[in-house]
């Protein structure tokens, strides 16, 4: 009878043994995965924006995208950049399909009723592109009543929409727009100044008017009453403070 009673004994003691051995490797299976698993965060972008966001390599390179890219990563989070048209961008951050946007977006009192916005992280220009040869536009007075090419949902479309008489010509991209300054179908873009410089230099023929059109602040627009907007304050402010953007900036745009 004793050795019956051992013998079940060891067997209980085996099978315990085996179980907890299982269990605790389940467990570590289980810690290891969880450990490797990065939450994303979706940006919302327009990559025809360059220096602020283009394609180099099939890849959304530039400004917005290194500056999101730190604050992930200050944050926790694994950057996933979608690209779209520019006036899908709201929309997308609003029906929770992108958890910010972020594409050389201007602060506007228009926009705000639909997003909350982040600080500022940089000062922008909104220029006039005119042809070099016999333009009609000298100045932003010369744009009443004139034909002007804008990319569609920005701020130069909403500006350029209260100039009297103005026929206002909407595209999906800015260069688009260009493009059709180039062939005579308007008679000038009003675009931001980073991209202008970069279409000028594209196209030969055209120039950047000297005054500015309209001064700027940009910002990260976020869903109302997002947590992440607190969060995105906090990040940028010590970005700004250690000169993290002053150096994502200077790299893509020089003085």
């Amino acid at each position: 009878m004793k050795k019956i009673l051992s013998a079940v004994l060891a067997v209980a003691m085996l099978c315990t043994c085996v179980l907890m051995f299982t269990a605790c490797g389940g467990n570590n299976s289980s810690a290891a995965s969880s450990d490797t698993e990065t939450k994303e965060l979706h940006m919302a972008t327009n990559a025809a924006f360059e220096p602020y966001e283009y394609k180099e390599g099939g890849e959304v390179v530039g400004i917005d995208a290194d500056i999101a890219g730190a604050i992930c990563k200050k944050l926790g989070y694994k950057l996933v950049i979608d690209d779209m048209d520019f006036d899908a961008i709201i929309t997308a951050v609003t029906s929770g399909k992108a958890d910010f946007g972020m594409a050389g977006m201007t602060i506007t009192d228009e926009r705000k009723q639909s997003v909350d916005f982040t600080d500022p992280y940089t000062n922008a220009v909104q220029v006039i592109i005119v042809n070099e040869k016999d333009s009609p536009v000298a100045s932003a007075d010369d744009l009443k009543g004139k034909s002007i090419g804008v990319q569609m949902g920005t701020t130069g479309d909403i500006y350029v929409t209260d100039i009297e008489d103005a026929k206002v010509e909407r595209f999906n991209k800015g260069a688009d727009a260009v493009l059709a300054l180039t062939q005579g179908k308007v008679d000038a873009v009003v675009i931001d100044n980073q991209p202008a410089k970069a279409f000028v230099a594209q196209n030969p023929g055209t120039k950047i008017l000297d005054d500015p059109f309209e001064n700027e602040e940009y910002a990260i627009c976020l869903k109302k009453g997002s947590e992440l907007t607190e969060q995105f304050n906090k990040a940028l402010k010590e970005l700004k403070d250690d000169g993290t953007i002053d150096t994502i900036i200077k790299k893509y745009i020089s003085e």
